[in-house]
């Protein structure tokens, strides 16, 4: 027995140290009495519930609170006691015969007051307000003014200054202004300039606004009187949105902007008096006068409220013009005495004499051309292929000359001069398919004649130029005025240009209704009319649609560049009607044109349907893919065989590669529609590789740094959320626990609030445990502390709080924050502080306690459970207890031989040394008990089989599913991707 002690001391230095597994963990009994803490920036609510039975009553004596609860009461204040909330000095508990309290002692400059709501009583404490003096009280009433009457609560935010933040994201830039109450704003476009006013007169600090940009060449903020402004130079064909969510206002400048603003109506003033205009608007706010430095007059502009609502194009009148606006109004005066005024929802403009509110464009006689010149068609939006473009005798450049030189004497007569010599020149350039020439007369006849953009053939001729140039949004903005609304020859411009946005019911719709000038229309424009119908119809899976329309182009008698691209979509047709050996073989022998242009998407369909058909390896076909995208560049084309490419790299598990490729090409040609397919293609690979598990065949750092590469494609809410969890789970089990704290502290940090945020930081406090650092663990849990939480997950962080807590040594603060806890886990942790604190007796009997009838079960001990005997062994013997020890020794001495280390177990049961183990040996044989590796295999074990915190992952189309096993690259379908489901809700 002394060679038995002597062993046992000479190691209990190593034995403190350890650290033995928690099992399962139980939550606290409902209805019992509790006492909830709430901190708030100003003061501390306490939450008293007295359980079943009677209620808690608060009184007060002198500085002292005292909670007095009712018989059997016995509610836990160890987190009082650990934590004393701010305004408290300290707690006490008093027990009587027929009561118990709890007695808080107030600090000085606190006072607290107490009542009942909802079922509870609670107790506020707060700091001291110190009184004035009633002499200075009275003199300040004397000096006061009289209230002022009652405003919408000032937006601007302490220290009145807005700092402006910046998105720049594919195709567009997002700048947002964030005010501290909801304001009224407007934002509209003059010229080459954007305005964004707003109806407080704070400082907008922009200094944070991104440079380089296409969609801005710069912007300046402006404060005046009663606003704040600012000039954003941007051209006239980008795009602009507005949109408010509380008290932040984003306006988006790009093709990629989402949200359509609603229009405001504006129409004649009812009444006898004076002719005025009236617009409905809702929450306007304020009508402000805006200086322009860039054009040296003022603008008035009326601001509202979102959501947002404006006028989508500008409004011309004689005295006055209506600027297109996202939100609110915008007046540019002409004569200098026009008004605007508001009561209510209603904006009034009007002049002190009326408004002459035609159009001078209705009292202008209709423009004549000289005589031989191209004179207008029959419809505001058809080209007259046949007169237009003549030059007569004397060649082009003389025709070109004479009409030029008319157009210049015009244009040298100023405002007083009409315009239809530049007309006819415009109509000769259209007619000659000299597209940008015609749309650079058009641009400086509508600069000098505003007017003129009233005319239906203004819009028409500008709109085909535009077209022709392929650009689509500006042509769609000139036939989208009123005055074409009616006009069939616009209408299949404005099909033509929904098929190159990829609008496919609109295209159809707009096709129907030009369908009257259809037959107008030359031969080369009815081919391309009517195929892109046919496209749009195949998109929607109309087949029967497209192969009469694709029929009806073939009719047409054209060049023959202009048949085979209609034979393109003919094989598509084919191939969407399961004719693939039909749709192959015009494919191939439209490849071998000479027309880049038909030769790249002929090529790129072949290759995609022979592998398909499996006449090429994958890798032959990687190569064509990989060859064409530079061999052409720069259109849809371009990014169709891009995101065969890319999915092909994934059918092969070349993961890397397929996101580096879908996610440059996306990048670099955001403006087009088909990016968006290709942006979808990259996210479901994305979601493919940390979501359905593509990437768990990587090496887990592997998978790391592809994450940290690409995270900028995790989506917003539960799914990238559950990504992040899903790859700190595998960064866990192979120990790469800092990588892993990282990836959850960004979670805790950056995107989680509430229930969430306090469940993830529960799992980043147990991994600080594991990686032993146990201060961190218990600021993650002291971080993320929150008034409602489920039970269950309360006491898993009570634990996790009272290990830290042990880990610190902080021993008797430890055995606080457990209480009352039961659990299996609350009771190894109690025997490992016993342990800690060489309170022998209590934790042998601990540590035999957690084994339990472990002995009646004949299975070899787990490395968990030898570790709990051989620390009750050491802890009976320290302690004296030789009763126990024997019988510790009955009970598990035919465990000797199956156990880990049974030299060591023997000398800490029975005191039996053995010449295989001297003291050195049974140190080091009692210190690699692996009790704390134990530990961390059931939280390895515990973050697999966990359910994830934040929700499940949000449902996937059919179209954002990944490949489960490599497969032909599908060709791009016509028709964009549906939109994914809405993801859920943020819970627990």
């Amino acid at each position: 027995m002394k060679l038995a002690r002597t062993l046992r001391c000479g190691v209990v230095a190593i034995l403190i140290a350890g650290l033995a597994a928690p099992a399962g963990m139980a939550a606290p009994a409902a209805g019992e009495a509790q006492i909830g803490v709430a901190r708030g920036p100003d003061f501390v609510r306490l939450d008293i519930r007295s359980g079943a039975g009677a209620k808690a009553s608060v009184r007060r004596e002198g500085q002292a609170v005292i909670l007095a609860f009712p018989r059997g009461a016995d509610p836990d204040i160890a987190r009082l006691r650990v934590d004393p909330p701010k305004g408290v000095a300290a707690v006490d508990v008093r027990r009587a015969a027929s009561r118990l309290e709890v007695v808080l002692t107030l600090a000085d400059g606190y006072e607290a007051k107490s009542g009942a709501a909802d079922g509870t009583t609670y107790v506020n404490i707060f700091e001291k307000k110190a009184e004035p003096e009633p002499e200075t009280m009275a003199a300040a009433e004397a000096e006061a003014p009289p209230p002022a009457p009652v405003e919408r609560p000032n937006p601007t935010p302490a220290g009145g200054v807005v700092r402006m933040e910046a998105r720049v994201e594919p195709g567009k830039v997002a700048l947002v202004f964030p005010w501290a109450r909801p304001n009224g704003a407007a934002v509209f476009r003059r010229g080459e300039a954007v305005w964004v006013v707003f109806d407080a007169p704070a400082t907008l600090d922009v200094s944070r606004a991104p440079r380089g940009l296409r969609q801005f060449k710069s912007l300046k903020a402006y404060k005046g009187p009663d606003y704040s402004a600012v000039r954003i130079e941007a051209t006239s064909s980008t795009p602009v949105f507005a949109d408010s969510e509380g008290a932040a206002w984003t306006v988006t400048l790009g093709s990629a902007a989402s949200g359509r603003q609603s229009a405001v109506k504006v129409e004649r003033a009812p009444g006898g008096g004076p002719a005025a205009l009236s617009a409905a608007v809702a929450g306007v706010t304020r009508v402000v006068t805006v200086d322009d430095p860039a054009v040296g007059d003022q603008l008035t502009v009326a601001t509202a409220l979102g959501p947002a609502k404006g006028l989508p194009s500008r409004r011309e009148f004689v005295q006055m013009a209506l600027l297109p606006s996202a939100q609110g109004l915008a007046v540019e005066s002409y004569t200098g005495d026009v008004e605007m005024t508001w009561a209510g929802d209603l904006v009034s403009i009007g002049r002190p004499k009326g408004l002459t509110l035609s159009p001078q464009a209705a009292f202008a006689e209709r423009e004549t051309s000289e005589p031989g010149a191209p004179q207008p068609a029959g419809l505001p939006a058809l080209i007259d292929y046949e007169n237009w473009p003549k030059t007569g005798s004397g060649g082009f450049i003389a025709r070109y000359d004479a009409l030029l030189d008319a157009a210049a004497e015009e244009a040298a007569k100023g405002r007083d001069s009409g315009y239809g010599a530049r007309l006819a020149l415009a109509r000769f350039l259209v007619g000659s398919e000299l597209s940008y020439e015609a749309i650079g007369v058009l641009n400086a006849l509508a600069r000098q004649h505003p007017e003129a953009m009233e005319l239906a053939e203004f819009r028409g001729l500008r709109g085909v130029a535009r077209v022709m140039a392929r650009r689509y949004k500006e042509a769609e903005a000139d036939f989208s005025a009123p005055v074409l609304s009616d006009d069939p020859s616009s209408a299949l411009w404005r099909s033509y240009i929904a098929v190159n946005d990829n609008q496919w019911g609109e295209a159809r719709q707009q096709f129907t209704a030009g369908a009257e000038a259809f037959s107008r229309f030359s031969p080369v424009w009815r081919a391309r009319f009517a195929r892109g119908d046919a496209t749009a119809a195949l998109a929607l899976g109309d087949l029967e649609g497209a192969t009469k329309r694709i029929n009806v182009a073939l009719m047409s008698k054209v060049e023959p560049r202009e048949e085979l691209a209609t034979r393109l979509v003919q094989a598509r047709i084919l191939e969407a009607q399961g004719q693939p050996a039909w749709a192959l073989h015009i494919y191939n022998a439209v490849s071998r044109s000479s027309a880049e242009f038909l030769q790249a998407p002929a090529l790129l369909r072949a290759t995609e349907l022979r592998y398909q058909r499996g006449e090429i390896p994958p890798a032959k076909a990687a190569a064509i893919f990989d060859g064409l995208r530079y061999r052409w560049r720069g259109d849809a084309t371009e990014l169709e065989t891009i995101r065969a490419l890319g999915n092909l790299y994934l059918g092969q598990g070349r993961y890397r590669e397929a996101l580096e490729t879908l996610r440059a090409a996306g990048q670099r040609m955001a403006y087009m529609p088909q990016a968006l397919d290709l942006q979808a293609d990259l996210n479901s690979a994305f979601r493919g590789l940390f979501l359905d598990g593509l990437a768990d065949g990587l090496e887990p750092i592997q998978a790391l740094a592809m994450f940290y590469d690409f995270k900028d494609l995790t989506p917003p809410g539960a799914d990238g959320d559950l990504m992040v969890r899903n790859l700190a789970r595998r960064l866990v089990d192979v120990d790469l626990l800092p990588q892993a704290a990282e990836l959850l502290r960004y979670q805790v940090d950056n995107r989680l609030d509430g229930v969430p945020r306090a469940q993830v930081a529960t799992d980043l406090a147990l991994i600080y445990l594991m990686d032993r650092k146990p201060e961190k663990a218990l600021q993650a849990i002291n971080g993320s502390r929150t008034t409602i939480l489920p039970t269950q997950l309360n006491a898993e962080r009570r634990l996790i709080e009272a290990r830290a807590l042990m880990g610190l040594n902080r021993l008797d603060f430890a055995l606080e924050v457990l209480g009352k806890d039961n659990s299996a886990e609350a009771q190894d942790l109690r025997a490992e502080i016993a342990w800690k604190q060489k309170d022998w007796p209590a934790a042998g009997a601990q540590f035999e306690k957690t084994l339990g009838e472990r002995w009646k079960k004949p299975d070899p001990l787990s490395a968990d459970e030898e570790a709990k005997l051989l620390r009750a062994g050491v802890s009976y013997s320290l302690a004296g207890d030789e009763a126990a020890l024997a019988r510790l020794e009955q009970r598990y001495q035919g465990f000797y031989g199956q156990a880990n280390n049974p030299e060591a177990l023997k000398v800490a049961l029975t005191g039996v040394s053995t010449e295989r183990l001297s003291v050195s040996d049974f140190s080091r044989s009692a210190a690699n008990n692996e009790a704390f590796s134990g530990w961390v295999e059931k939280m390895k074990k515990r973050f697999r089989e966990k359910p994830a915190p934040v929700g499940a992952p949000t449902p996937k189309t059919a179209a954002g599913a990944a490949p489960a096993k490599p497969a032909a690259p599908a060709a791009p379908a016509p028709a964009t991707r549906q939109a994914a489901a809405a993801p859920p809700a943020k819970s627990g």
